[in-house]
């Protein structure tokens, strides 16, 4: 395997490991980021390549920064939180079109977080 093929394969571990710490599904963020599950499949499986502004997208939906998913950080999720832990229990109790409302929440609010950054500068 050569450098490429390692870095891809480690960008898809990293992919996976944070859909799973968001408690996603493959098709929860297909369709939160407006892809085919199958798309979705491919790139965790490093039978993909990711554009630049997929990744963004990936990052800002499971809430690491790029750096993470290019494994150019050795940055770890924080598992054992327990506020994460909970969480994550929680979120796991929902109905699918629930989750997929909260979701679309949660993303609503980040927007306006960053929107209200924008303008304090």
């Amino acid at each position: 395997m050569n450098a490429q093929q390692d870095k891809r394969t480690l960008v898809a571990l990293r992919l996976r490991e944070a859909r799973k710490m968001a408690g996603l599904s493959q098709g929860q963020v297909a369709k939160l980021l407006g892809l085919h599950r199958p798309t979705v499949s491919e790139i965790e499986g490093g039978n993909r390549r990711v554009s630049a502004e997929e990744l963004s997208k990936f990052a800002e939906t499971y809430d690491v920064t790029v750096s993470w998913l290019l494994a150019e950080t050795v940055d770890q999720l924080q598992t054992d939180d327990p506020r994460l832990q909970l969480a994550a229990r929680e979120l796991g109790k929902l109905k699918p079109d629930d989750l997929d409302r909260l979701l679309r929440l949660l993303a609503s609010m980040r927007s306006s977080d960053a929107d209200a950054g924008e303008k304090s500068k």
